[in-house]
Parts: C-alpha cells; structure tokens; sequence
C-alpha cells in the first residue's frame, strides 16, 4: 500500500472540482513509479520527496493546476521543461493544466519521475548561485573632498565596515536641500573625528 499523507488527501479534497482528477492522477503515477516516495506539505501545496530529498509537487489554483519536478534544470528534458514552464501564469514544468487532456500521455509523465529519481539516487544536487558581490555605495565627491581636510574623520570612514560608510552616504545625500546636507556633512565630520558610527546615540 502506497503511503499517503493526510494532508495531501485534504488538499485535494479542497481543491476546485476540475483540480481533483488532476493532482490525483498524478499523485497515483508517482506513487506507481516510485513505491518509496515520501508526500508532505511545503509551502502549501502537496510535494513528493525521495531519498531525503525534493522530487517533484503539484499545486491547484482557482483556475488551473502545475506540477514541477524540483531538478527540472538538470533532467534530460530541461529544455521542454523550462519551456513550459514559461507558459502564462503556468508555474509548473508541465504548463497550465486545466483538464486531464493537458496532461502529457502518461508514459511521458513517468519518465520524467524516472529522471528526477534517477537524480536523487545519484545524490545530485542543484548548485545554489553564488550570492552577488555588495556593490559599494559610491562617495559623493564633496563628501570625499570635506574628508580630505579632516584626517581623524577620513580615517574613522576609511576603517569602518560598508555598512557604516553606507549609513553616513545615505544621511547626507537623502538630504531635502542644501542647508540640510551642509549640516549632516559637518556633523557626519564631527562625529567620525570622534570614531563615532551614524547611530551611536542608539547603542548602549
């Protein structure tokens, strides 16, 4: 007997009427293909794990259901997955399923779980993007300049982390008119000269 989470079977019984015959035959291929499958809830919506790992989800909307394949970018098929998956509001790499017809025939359907256990078997994982390099935020010149005549204060700016260059950048330069930022600039002077960061009125 297949195991199947209670939670899945309530999601569907909740889904809208179209829906059901949907997220349940596909729920049965997976479990026809893949015996050991594991069914939870993440992020709402109905997943199938194996391995320990992803595999597969579908997911019901008000007008129509997706199902992706969590290393569709890795699958033999990634071009006709991401093609599909670029459908109108599809979100899934089968495209919008509105009726048991949109469904590809059902060996396609098994082969791609194939894969994606195939995937999973191998300990094949997605490698997450490195994150992007902070930009750093760039010094106004007449801020730079007014730091050059002031060492203690250019020194302060100069050792502090981004985060507190960045604070100071942003305090002078959000300023509404002139008088205002002449102001912040010469306090900005006076509080680095003194090895202050922009908040240190806040820490205790």
């Amino acid at each position: 007997m297949p195991k199947k989470e209670p939670k899945v079977d309530a999601y569907i019984n909740k889904a809208a009427d179209f829906a059901k015959p949907i997220l349940n035959h596909f729920r049965e291929l997976v479990h026809i293909t893949c015996p050991e499958v594991q069914e939870l809830i993440k992020w709402g919506f109905p997943h199938f794990d194996y391995l320990g790992g992803p595999m597969c989800s579908m997911a019901s909307f008000k007008q129509h259901c997706a199902i992706g394949f969590w290393k569709a970018s890795l699958m033999k098929n990634a071009p006709e997955l991401a093609a599909n998956a670029k459908t109108e509001v599809s979100m899934g790499h089968l495209g919008r399923i509105t009726t048991l017809k949109d469904l590809p025939k059902d060996k396609v359907i098994v082969a791609y779980i194939k894969e994606a256990m195939r995937l999973n078997e191998a300990g094949i994982k997605i490698e997450k993007p490195k994150p992007e390099a902070k930009k750093e935020i760039e010094v106004p010149d007449y801020f730079r300049k007014a730091l050059s005549k002031n060492k203690k204060a250019e020194k302060t700016f100069n050792e502090f982390a981004p985060s507190h260059r960045k604070e100071y950048i942003t305090w002078i330069t959000e300023a509404k008119t002139e008088e205002t930022r002449n102001k912040r600039l010469a306090t900005t002077l006076e509080w680095l000269s003194e090895g202050k960061n922009r908040n240190w009125k806040y820490q205790r």
